[in-house]
This record gives C-alpha cells, structure tokens and sequence, in this order.
C-alpha cells in the first residue's frame, strides 16, 4: 500500500482527550473508524459508547455518514504535511434506552379548572 495512501487521523472525546492517532488506507469508512472508537473506548469515562450506533463522527463542521470512505472525508486544503486529522467524536445513548428509562404515568390526567370570573 503506497505511503500517501494512508491517512493519520486523531479522534477527539468530549473530555478534550484523545484517541490514537491511527493510520488507516483512504479506503478505510466511517463505519470502520466507529469500530475501533468503541474498541478503543478509554476506561474510566463517564460517558461509554455501547455501540457504532451511538457514536457520531464529525469533521469540518459535518456529520460523517457511515458509508463514506476516509479518502472522501479528507479535507484538501489546509492540512499540514506529517499531521494527523482530527475528528470529534460525539455520542448518543439510542432512544430506544432513553424512552425506557424515563418514567411514564399512565394514570387519567384530572382536569381543573381554576378560573376566576370577577
């Protein structure tokens, strides 16, 4: 695989810490950077990932989608020879999990009116 095929990319949390840099083939999808955030998942954080479909990559302001390849992500201009990119990392508990989680009231509502005719 030629040298200049390879990316260098960083993967920064919400802490401010980072994950890597790792060297993947332009080739490489967002899908397969996901797997390795969650494998590579720091211990000892608050917030964890449980799986590719919590986390969301985001760079150069834009939410990556999963079947773009790294090649297409990459950022022309403005790249500095040697160095890595950075991509944000953000996650999402589903709301599958959320929605169970909230307490839902299934009593009546009682409805009172409190209006006052002077």
């Amino acid at each position: 695989m030629p040298e200049e095929d390879l990316v260098d990319i960083k993967f920064r949390i919400y802490d401010g810490s980072d994950i890597g840099p790792f060297r993947y083939s332009a080739t490489s999808t967002v899908d397969m950077l996901k797997q390795r955030i969650v494998s590579d998942w720091p211990k000892g954080k608050t917030i964890v990932p449980k799986s590719v479909n919590e986390v969301k990559l985001i760079s150069s302001g834009k939410i990556l989608e999963n079947n773009k390849t790294v090649g297409l992500c990459k950022v022309p201009f403005g790249e500095v020879p040697g160095g890595a990119i950075i991509m944000h990392v953000v996650v999402q508990p589903s709301l599958a999990k959320a929605k169970t989680e909230k307490k839902i009231d299934d009593s009546p509502r009682k409805t009172v009116c409190s209006c006052s005719i002077l």
